[in-house]
């Protein structure tokens, strides 16, 4: 019998299991009737459908097809797809520690980072050296997935490559051995004042608790801490477990931090701290954006609740809802949401009511369903947004000129270039800048470079032109608007010199990356981060610092 019908099989076998095994209540008849139904669909569309289908990708439709109007986390999870996830959620994989990529023109697949510290750092790979053979196999027409699928391995056993090394030219061959990987959930961490620590926290993957320990215990060994800056920005969360570990660093031990809630009293289930907190009275400011869910969350919102700390930035995402990956059978499994979260203060962050989508769209939460809570000290905060901060700083923007320049590769090839000339300097994160030669440069090689870019300004005064036209009014604005267009610069050369500092920052971060890793980009933009300037700022001020922490309300929107 062919696998797929022997799946409709089973699955009949099932349905007959549920009907007869349970209490038939009318919920438990309705589920086995439409069970059954999806049973003799399938076997109608495999057995008499006008060309040949697999059984196989219908069930893994119509399983995705079940979850679509749901919410964005419930999702059906092939075996493959069960791979990728378990590399999200562990941040563990076995191979040779290298992001890559393919190059802007496609003329082959390249590293694009290696890991501090990873298999291909201590061979010596570099950003730019491109893929020739892996395991003696022409891989110069591959693309990015197939090269990274052979790539992977078990931990242990070797692979043999050729790469066209960036600075030379010339086709070197190495072999590599295969190690358990291990991507870092808190890339930086050190100080950016005396006594003031800053640690970069990026996702809450397994062993995050034990990367953030380690550096703080690294840090007080340097120096006592007198203050602490955490960001969580544009960090998405992850592992629950790992949140609950990192707030008993701070709070004491036996708080409750957080509390889930499903459908069932059952479904309940509370989080406790079981540490000692190593930084129990430390004042600390964590930072979060638009972009800062889930766990982070968790954490920050657990630690504004309990006033043991001041939020600073944007308002954060507002996910309050809980998974939990269930097996289907047949290496099969669904990522099922089954709870949401409260933080200490009960509320719940959550900002779009997915059981109430009006047309598959998101329906947000208004203001007037939002509820009021109070912290530890009786400060005001609500839930169904988000968390919003105590202190509010804009989120800082490149233009969209700079960002083209990047998206294209340019700066890359640019730098490509310069690491050609460049190939012994030595580069300090905290003070390192390209010289205004080296920008001359990069103005001169772009010039024969084709930059499709239009600015918003622009389009926006071609609407305004069309649309006064059409109603009429254009004999009365054509000079306004005349000089309007007179004054906007979106020639290429222009924009190189209005944007030169984005530019440039870009351009130096790309160079620091290859020569001390991303942390050292980090290091490099916290010279000019203007939240983290604030913040520091901000632990500077006790006396300001303690009455936020006392009085200040937080706004509602």
């Amino acid at each position: 019998m062919k696998r797929g019908l022997f799946c409709i099989g089973a699955l009949v076998l099932l349905v007959t299991v549920v009907i007869v095994g349970v209490r038939a209540t009318k919920d438990d008849m309705g589920l086995g009737r439409n069970m059954e139904i999806m049973v003799n669909m399938m076997r109608e569309l495999s057995l008499q459908y006008v060309d040949e289908v697999s059984a196989d990708k219908l069930m893994s439709d119509g399983a995705q097809g079940m979850v679509r109007n749901l919410d964005p986390y419930t999702q059906y999870m092939s075996e493959e797809e069960m791979n990728d996830f378990e590399l999200m959620a562990t941040g563990k994989y076995g191979g040779i520690g290298a992001t890559i990529r393919m190059k802007r023109d496609s003329s082959g697949v390249v590293i694009a980072q290696p890991y501090k510290g990873s298999p291909s750092d201590k061979a010596g790979l570099k950003i730019g050296d491109k893929f020739v053979r892996i395991d003696g196999e022409d891989v110069t027409k591959c693309t990015t997935a197939e090269i990274s699928s052979k790539l992977k391995g078990t931990p242990g056993t070797k692979v043999k490559l050729a790469v066209r090394r960036l600075l030379t030219g010339e086709v070197e061959e190495l072999e590599i051995t295969r190690a358990r990987i291990a991507i870092p959930g808190v890339p930086y961490a050190g100080f950016v004042e005396d006594g003031i620590a800053y640690i970069r926290h990026a996702d809450f993957t397994d062993g995050c608790y034990d990367d953030m320990r380690s550096m703080i215990e690294r840090l007080r060994q340097e120096q006592p801490i007198k203050g602490v800056v955490l960001d969580y920005r544009d960090n998405g969360g992850g592992s629950v477990s790992e949140a609950i570990k990192i707030l008993g660093m701070f709070v004491p031990k036996g708080s409750k931090v957080l509390t889930m809630k499903g459908r069932s009293e059952q479904s309940r289930r509370e989080y406790i701290t079981e540490s000692v907190p190593v930084l129990g009275d430390v004042p600390v400011v964590a930072l979060i954006s638009g972009s800062s869910a889930s766990a982070s969350e968790i954490v920050c919102g657990a630690l504004q609740d309990m006033d043991r700390a001041v939020l600073m930035g944007q308002r954060s995402y507002g996910k309050g809802l809980v998974q939990t990956v269930l097996p289907l059978g047949y290496n099969a499994y669904v990522k099922l949401t089954t709870a949401k979260y409260y933080i200490p203060s009960g509320r719940c962050v959550q900002r779009i009511n997915y059981a109430h989508q009006d047309d598959a769209k998101d329906v947000v939460i208004p203001d007037s369903l939002s509820n009021e809570f109070k912290t530890r000290n009786g400060r005001k905060v609500y839930d169904g947004k988000g968390l919003m901060p105590d202190v509010k700083v804009d989120a800082e923007y490149i233009s969209t000129f700079a960002v083209l320049l990047y998206n294209l590769g340019f700066i890359e090839d640019y730098i490509d270039e310069y690491m050609r000339r460049h190939p012994n300097m030595q580069v300090d994160n905290r003070t390192f800048s390209i010289t205004d030669a080296d920008y001359e440069e990069f103005v001169q090689f772009m010039a024969d470079k084709d930059v499709p870019y239009q600015s918003r300004t622009r389009d926006a005064l071609e609407l305004l032109k069309k649309t006064s036209k059409e109603e009429r009014y254009d004999d009365a604005f054509i000079e306004d608007l005349n000089q309007i267009e007179s004054k906007l610069k979106d020639q290429k050369m222009d924009n190189l010199r209005t944007y030169r500092e984005e530019i440039q920052d870009l351009i130096n971060s790309d160079i620091i990356l290859r020569h001390n890793y991303y942390e050292g980009v980090v290091e490099y933009n916290l010279r000019s981060d203007s939240a983290v300037i604030k913040a520091v700022e901000l632990l500077n001020d006790s006396e300001r610092y303690h009455k936020i922490l006392k009085e200040q309300d937080t706004q509602r929107n």
